[in-house]
């Protein structure tokens, strides 16, 4: 019962955090949050990571929704109680729901985090969650798998 939360939780948060970028920073700009460290930015990601495949909505539609099947059929199959697991599979669900959300209604995805020390793509809290999520899945994979 507490995985469906959890993505409720973190869409929600995904969602809150998204719509207060756009209400408090100008579009394409962003403002220090931890100085040298993070910045909060404003910025619409039509692509992926990098921006590629900028502007290629339907196939995002396609790719998400059928990730969203994948992940639902494997979290309800799961024959396995591991939290890394499960948790895994939960984090990658909420972070695709997340941006497929944006996508929907925007035709682009909302990113904000900036990290000032480093090029590195700009990414939203979604992001962050299909990140945890894979990395769970591979710990889950090097720790716990059988196969």
């Amino acid at each position: 019962m507490v995985y469906p939360i959890l993505v409720i939780l973190i869409v929600a948060l995904d969602q809150w955090v998204k719509h207060f970028v756009t209400v408090h920073i100008e579009l394409n700009t962003s403002q220090s949050f931890i100085p040298g460290l993070l910045s909060l930015a404003n910025i619409h990601n039509s692509g992926a990571a990098y921006s590629m495949l900028m502007g290629k909505t339907v196939f995002f539609y396609v790719i998400t929704t059928i990730a969203l099947i994948v992940l639902l059929v494997l979290f309800v199959r799961a024959q396995e109680n591991s939290w890394l697991y499960l948790g895994g599979l939960t984090l990658m669900f909420a972070g695709a729901l997340g941006n497929l959300i944006d996508r929907v209604h925007f035709k682009y995805v909302v990113d904000m985090f900036q990290l000032d020390f480093i090029n590195f793509p700009i990414f939203n809290v979604a992001d962050s969650a299909l990140t945890v999520g894979v990395v769970l899945l591979f710990i889950y994979v090097l720790v716990d798998g059988k196969e």
